[in-house]
């Protein structure tokens, strides 16, 4: 009997031991972590790895930033059409140079300065050839070869006042 006063006595010791050992509540193990206890403790930076980072794909923008162009970014094809005032002192200053240039066409007027905007991107620094472009995109029945190279640089002069003065 008393054989089996010690088995159980001893049996009841190694359960009371392997329950303890393996609960994560008592905490009386020590520097054992258990299973459930390492996947809900709070990890440091050293031990979590960085997610990497992968660039936005070309001609996207990032969520929360703008699509506006890098200071110093050259403008590039025609400016937006503009509004009626902006208009209207465009075609006054046109006039003022030679009323043939706009004769009754103000829209044919407008369409060729934004396409001198194009130019004025391309070139901001060549007035030469600016000009030269302008007096061959200026042109009207009685000047088919253009107003000539001292309207012409009048002609730039009021395209980029009025219709790419951001240019």
């Amino acid at each position: 009997m008393r054989i089996r006063t010690v088995v159980a006595a001893t049996v009841v010791a190694l359960l009371a031991v392997g329950s303890t050992a393996c609960s994560s509540s008592t905490g009386s193990s020590k520097g054992a972590v258990s299973p459930s206890s390492a996947a809900t403790a709070p990890q440091t930076p050293e031990a979590a790895p960085a997610a990497p980072q992968t660039p936005a794909p070309a001609g996207t923008t990032p969520a929360g930033a703008t699509a506006a162009a890098p200071a110093g970014a050259k403008p590039s094809g025609p400016p937006a059409k503009p509004d009626a005032a902006t208009t209207a002192a465009y075609i006054a200053a046109l006039t003022a140079i030679d009323p043939e240039i706009v004769s009754d066409k103000a829209d044919r007027a407008v369409s060729r300065g934004r396409d001198q905007c194009t130019s004025v991107a391309e070139w901001p620094n060549d007035q030469a050839k600016l000009v030269d472009l302008a007096n061959k995109r200026f042109t009207s029945s009685k000047h088919p070869e253009g107003f000539g190279a001292e309207k012409s640089a009048r002609i730039l002069a009021a395209v980029r006042k009025h219709i790419c003065p951001t240019y």
